[in-house]
C-alpha cells in the first residue's frame, strides 16, 4: 500500500509530523511503516527553513526501501544551476530571479559544500515518473503519455545523466519539451494582448494548464490551473495548443504536485490528484492514502 506526499520544498517538521500521522514510526534512522510505502512527489529543496534535514530525511527512506522519490522541477533546475553550459555560465544561468529560487537552500548549505554535491549526485539517481502498471501513475507536474514514452526510450531506469541534463536543457533538443512539461507543467500561451503577473511577481506570456480537461471543452479561463482574471472566457485557439491529448476519466489515478493549490486538501477528479497545497506559504503539507481502489476517494486525503 502507498502514501503520496506532495512538494515539501524544506519543511522537515511538517513532513515528520505527517509521517507519524500517517502511522510511520523512525527506527534505526529512518522513518518506517509495517505495510505501506513512500512516494515522495518532488520539490525536497528551496524556500523552507530545513531543506538539509528534509533531504536526509527522505533519502534515509529511499536508502531503507520505505520510499520512493520522484524528480521535482526544483532539484532539476538545482541541477541546471549547477552544471556549467558547454557555451559557457551554466545551463540555468545565474540570473537574480534563479539565484533568488534558490537562495535559501544555497544558504543552508554554506560551508557544507560537500554535502551539498552529494545530494546534487542524489538528485540524478531520482526518476522523473514512476508508475505500477493497471495501479497507479506518479508524476512532479503532468504526465502526458507522448513525452512519457519519448522519456522512456531515452533516459536509462527513467533518469536523467550529466549528458542528457544538458541536452534536456537545450530549447532546440528533441527531449527538451517532454523535460519541461513532465517537471513543469503544460502550457498555453496566452491570447495576443493578455499579461499576467505569477506568485513571485515575473510577468508571464504563458499560463500552466490543467493537462486533465478536455481543452476542446474548455476556455482560456477555465483550463487554467491558476485563476487569472485577465484571461478571456473564450474557447482555446486549438493551433497554438498544439495536441488536444489530455488524461481521460478512464485512465488509472495519477498522483502529481507541483500547482500550488489552496484552501483544504481536495480531490481534483476521481482518478486526478494534486497534492500540492502550498506548505511553503503557509498552507497544507498534504498526503493521499491508497489502499487500491481505482476510484480515489476524498476522505483518504490527510495532512498537516
Amino acid at each position: 500500500m502507498y502514501d503520496f506526499i506532495g512538494d515539501i520544498h524544506g519543511y522537515a517538521d511538517r513532513l515528520e509530523a505527517l509521517l507519524r500521522h500517517l502511522g510511520y514510526e523512525k527506527r534505526r534512522g529512518s522513518y518506517t511503516h509495517p505495510e505501506r510505502k513512500v512516494i515522495f512527489l518532488g520539490d525536497y529543496i528551496d524556500r523552507g527553513p530545513q531543506i538539509p534535514e528534509t533531504l536526509h530525511l527522505v533519502r534515509d527512506m529511499v536508502e531503507h526501501n520505505q520510499a520512493t522519490a520522484i524528480m521535482g522541477n526544483h532539484e532539476y533546475n538545482a541541477l541546471c544551476f549547477h552544471f556549467e553550459n558547454r557555451e559557457g555560465g551554466h545551463l540555468r544561468p545565474h540570473s537574480i530571479n534563479n539565484i533568488m529560487q534558490h537562495a535559501e537552500t544555497l544558504r543552508q548549505f554554506q560551508h557544507r559544500e560537500a554535502e551539498y554535491e552529494d545530494f546534487l549526485e542524489w538528485f540524478l539517481t531520482l526518476p522523473l515518473y514512476y508508475e505500477v502498471p493497471d495501479q497507479f501513475r506518479a508524476v512532479h507536474a503532468c504526465w502526458d503519455e507522448r513525452h512519457i514514452q519519448q522519456l522512456r526510450e531515452v533516459l536509462p531506469s527513467d533518469k536523467l545523466s550529466p549528458t542528457l541534463i544538458y541536452e534536456a536543457s537545450q530549447p532546440s533538443s528533441a527531449i527538451y519539451p517532454a523535460v519541461e512539461d513532465t517537471l513543469k507543467g503544460r502550457e498555453l500561451s496566452v491570447p495576443e494582448g493578455v499579461v499576467f503577473l505569477d506568485k513571485d511577481g515575473v510577468q508571464r506570456h504563458t499560463f500552466r494548464i490543467k493537462w486533465w480537461e478536455n481543452p476542446r471543452e474548455s476556455t482560456y479561463q477555465s483550463i487554467s490551473v491558476e485563476k487569472i482574471e485577465t484571461l478571456p472566457d473564450t474557447g482555446i485557439d486549438m493551433h497554438v495548443l498544439g495536441h488536444d491529448g489530455y488524461y481521460h476519466e478512464a485512465q488509472v489515478p495519477v498522483f502529481f504536485g507541483h500547482y500550488w493549490l489552496k484552501g483544504q486538501p481536495y480531490l481534483t477528479r476521481h482518478n486526478v490528484c494534486c497534492l500540492d497545497f502550498s506548505v511553503a506559504r503557509e498552507g497544507k503539507l498534504a498526503a493521499y492514502r491508497l489502499h487500491g481502489e481505482t476510484r480515489l476517494r476524498h476522505e483518504h486525503l490527510t495532512f498537516v
